[in-house]
């Protein structure tokens, strides 16, 4: 896999930057940032503290007191631009399973996601869990997925007034994308299902069940909430 060159980078604080590998949501583009990160981690030098990827871009969080920022800019646009099979290579994923109970007090935006869709509940549900999906990014809150891979004739807006409170475990479609709410939080997507799966829990090693890079496919259950 060879990148392109990046459209820019920037800082974004004092020991910060971004890469920029495009802009727009594009699941090619996000497999090139979840690459380019693995290639970087791969040869880490001591002053890079973190690499957090996002739909399009990369941050790169290191220590000022052993480097000035032009010189971390030079670093991430040489590997950048230098191609990196090995990264390609070194990416690992895993597939995650996740039960779903869909509908009812579960996920109350399913009858009416379905009437606007033209679809039934049931088609919604069979066309959400089918696809496999790959976690984008972690934001939001902490450890709450975007996942791409959503089947395109279930996009839906979100809701012109955001809930005060969504449940943690919520799954939910927002535009383009589909997503569960990891601790009970405000929240605009309308909401299809709720897992009992713990996605975020700050005693866990690591906190969050999902990271950058996993497969996740839900599985619909029928276990009463």
């Amino acid at each position: 896999m060879t990148f392109p060159a990046p459209a820019d980078i920037e800082a974004i604080a004092d020991d910060a930057l971004v890469l920029r590998l495009g802009h727009r949501i594009d699941p090619v583009v996000n497999a090139r940032v979840h690459a380019l990160r693995a290639h970087l981690l791969a040869q880490r030098p001591p002053w890079l503290r973190d690499l957090v990827p996002a739909y399009a871009s990369l941050g790169a969080f290191f220590d000022s007191s052993m480097i000035d920022a032009d010189a971390v800019a030079q670093w991430l646009a040489a590997h950048a631009a230098a191609g990196a099979e090995a990264g390609a290579a070194a990416t690992e994923t895993r597939t995650v399973e996740i039960p779903v109970v869909y509908g009812g007090d579960a996920g109350p935006d399913l009858e009416a996601a379905a009437v606007e869709l033209g679809m039934t509940p049931e088609e919604v549900v069979r066309r959400h869990a089918a696809a496999l999906y790959t976690v984008a990014m972690i934001g939001f809150a902490p450890g709450f997925p975007y996942l791409l891979g959503l089947d395109p004739a279930l996009a839906l807006p979100r809701l012109a007034t955001p809930r005060t409170s969504v449940p943690a475990g919520s799954v939910g479609i927002g535009g383009a994308q589909t997503g569960i709410y990891p601790n009970a939080s405000p929240g605009g997507w309308r909401l299809i299902g709720r897992t009992r799966q713990v996605l975020f829990d700050p005693a866990r090693d690591p906190p969050a069940l999902l990271a950058p890079g996993d497969r996740v496919r839900f599985v619909a259950t029928d276990a009463p909430w």
